[in-house]
């Protein structure tokens, strides 16, 4: 039986023409297309302005020199805004031209593609993970705002015992936990609700230094990430970016 419902649906409609799915919830989004004529219809529209911008968008070629330039000065190590800026401002006169604003951002673009940051592939599942979620009976494997219910029930399951907060008087009530399984780690997972909005907490340890918390945006959610002690935290929600900061901000400070 297909859960999916259209909201899930809508999110990863982009993930499904650009084969960013895995092949379980791929064929999830395909079933459910073809029983919904409207996420068929939002389906069919994107896929028409993919190829609308690959058939019609200009593309300017860059100049040789300014290619093997770019490629030796970043062959051994990941390009900055600083150093390609520099490369802008070392080149000879004749290259500013018009299309060379188009070739710079096109350079520019596939040097971001080809080395991202380190921690994007975790924001990433990390908010696949948040999405599947959200289906029918995905959320939580104990369901619980007892946190000396959530806590223990993880005790044998994971190599690790995660911390498990409680934040009802802040207006963030624990709803449960669940296992999960974030770049082929083991992972604790924390469900809290505010309002009608769902937030993931994704902990798992890190033999890495700490790190400040780190925002982002992915998909249309919200994402704040740091490390501290050993242990990994990712935060997923579609809720406002300032109400999210201040759930982290309290997770950050441990359990009260």
């Amino acid at each position: 039986m297909n859960d999916m419902n259209c909201t899930v649906c809508h999110e990863l409609i982009h993930g499904y023409l650009d084969n960013e799915l895995d092949t379980a919830m791929a064929t999830q989004v395909a079933e459910h297309l073809a029983a919904c004529a409207d996420c068929q219809r939002l389906h069919d529209e994107a896929r028409m302005l993919i190829a609308g911008v690959k058939a019609h968008a200009p593309y300017y070629p860059a100049p040789d020199a300014l290619t093997q330039g770019v490629m030796s000065k970043t062959k051994s190590r990941a390009p900055s805004a600083r150093r390609f800026w520099d490369l802008l401002r070392d080149a000879p006169q004749q290259w500013l031209m018009p299309a060379f604003s188009a070739a710079a951002l096109a350079i520019a673009l596939a040097l971001y593609v080809a080395t991202p940051s380190s921690e994007q592939p975790w924001m990433d599942e990390a908010v696949s993970s948040h999405v599947r979620s959200l289906m029918a009976d995905h959320l939580n494997d104990i369901a619980s705002s007892d946190r000396h219910t959530v806590k223990p029930w993880f005790t044998g399951k994971l190599d690790f015992s995660p911390p498990v907060f409680d934040y009802s008087v802040q207006g963030f009530p624990l709803l449960g936990g669940r296992l999960d399984y974030l770049q082929h780690q083991n992972a604790a997972a924390l469900s809290y609700g505010r309002a009608k909005h769902i937030i993931n907490l994704f902990i798992l340890p890190t033999s890495a230094a700490d790190k400040p918390r780190e925002h982002l945006a992915i998909r249309g959610y919200n994402i704040v990430a740091w490390q501290r002690d050993h242990m990994r935290f990712i935060v997923v929600s579609d809720l406002e970016k300032s109400e999210l900061e201040a759930f982290s901000q309290l997770v950050e400070k441990g359990p009260i």
